[in-house]
């Protein structure tokens, strides 16, 4: 195992707990294959009913370590997503019951080991009052990957395609409302909730439905998502496959709806080439017709976007040194070249 994850077997129960609590649990290589390797075994043993994948106090994972991946080679960024792409895909078509307990930052590569879990075979994604969620790749150069443009696109209306652009979060009723999560328990309750689950799985009569009874009776009526109030608008400005449209329809809009002028504010400031890969993505994920087929489009993406200096750039502005003057190429939107986005989508080949 990664010195950064620690498991154990808990009556029925298989216990993943992601414990890098400096980096907010991000995902490095080791991680990513210590986790598949347990969660391949716990696959095929009798003995393990259900799996709980966990974080600490501030979050579950913030996503795939940027850091490391600024710093290192591409083709060491390339081979980190394959990994991590891989275990994703597991995770997608999970055999038992996989609870992950969104607790706390929850972005990135964090949603691409728990998003993806299948309610077919019993899973439960949990949710808490501190839960934050998002995909802020466009912040850093890069298109949200991990599965996700496919769960992006599939939210009501164009909340996902909001989110996304602008490199947004929202909280635990807004991830139920996005499809990204199940239910929400209270942050104090997660620790009893371990343990109805340790000790259901361990009984004669345990079926994978009782996954989600043990969570029901331990939830709470999440309160009113936030997002749901702006769909009057965000569905009507984020139409359409053109990343320009979009910011002409949000400059119309802004001057009387102070969130569209707080939206029309991101996009510019994001990098104006992920914002066009990352919309052309979310319009052909629904169309591939598997999570997989996403996460080849998601390495192919990765592949194209590793090599532009816009990645770096964006990682050096916001987490190296930190003075949130990211110098894009193009620098605005109405800039980027169609057959460059079109390309991107064929690196992988």
């Amino acid at each position: 195992m990664s010195e950064h994850v620690r498991s154990e077997v808990r009556g029925g129960l298989g216990i993943l707990t992601l414990d890098r609590p400096k980096a907010l649990n991000s995902l490095d290589d080791g991680m990513v294959l210590a986790m598949e390797r347990e969660l391949r075994r716990w696959a095929e043993a009798p003995e393990v009913r259900a799996v709980v994948v966990r974080g600490g106090a501030r979050g579950l994972c913030a996503g795939g370590d940027v850091r490391a991946l600024f710093t290192g080679t591409d083709e060491h960024a390339i081979r980190f997503w394959t990994d991590e792409y891989r275990l994703d895909a597991l995770i997608g078509r999970y055999p038992k019951p996989y609870i992950p307990l969104m607790d706390g930052i929850t972005m990135g590569g964090g949603l691409g080991i728990s998003a993806h879990a299948p309610r077919e075979s019993g899973s439960v994604r949990v949710v808490t009052e501190r839960t934050r969620v998002a995909m802020p790749e466009t912040r850093i150069g890069f298109t949200p990957d991990v599965g996700m443009s496919l769960l992006l696109a599939n939210a009501p209306g164009e909340l996902g395609t909001h989110l996304c652009l602008t490199s947004g979060q929202t909280d635990g009723a807004g991830a139920i409302l996005l499809g990204w999560a199940d239910a929400m328990v209270p942050s104090e309750r997660l620790e009893t909730l371990v343990d109805a689950l340790a000790a259901a799985s361990d009984r004669s009569d345990w079926a994978p439905t009782a996954a989600y009874d043990v969570v029901a009776s331990l939830a709470v009526e999440p309160p009113p998502a936030a997002l749901a109030e702006e769909r009057s608008w965000i569905d009507d400005v984020y139409a359409g496959d053109s990343a320009t449209q979009i910011l002409g329809r949000l400059a119309e809009l802004a001057p009387t709806n102070p969130a569209a002028a707080d939206a029309l504010r991101e996009v510019r400031t994001v990098c104006p080439f992920s914002v066009a890969v990352t919309l052309a993505a979310l319009r052909r994920s629904p169309k591939l017709g598997s999570l997989e087929a996403v996460l080849s489009q998601d390495l192919a993406l990765g592949t194209a976007m590793v090599r532009r200096a816009d990645f770096r750039e964006g990682v050096r502005a916001l987490l190296i040194d930190k003075d949130g003057a990211p110098q894009w190429n193009p620098g605005r939107i109405e800039d980027v070249d169609p057959a460059g986005v079109e390309a991107a989508f064929a690196a992988g080949g």
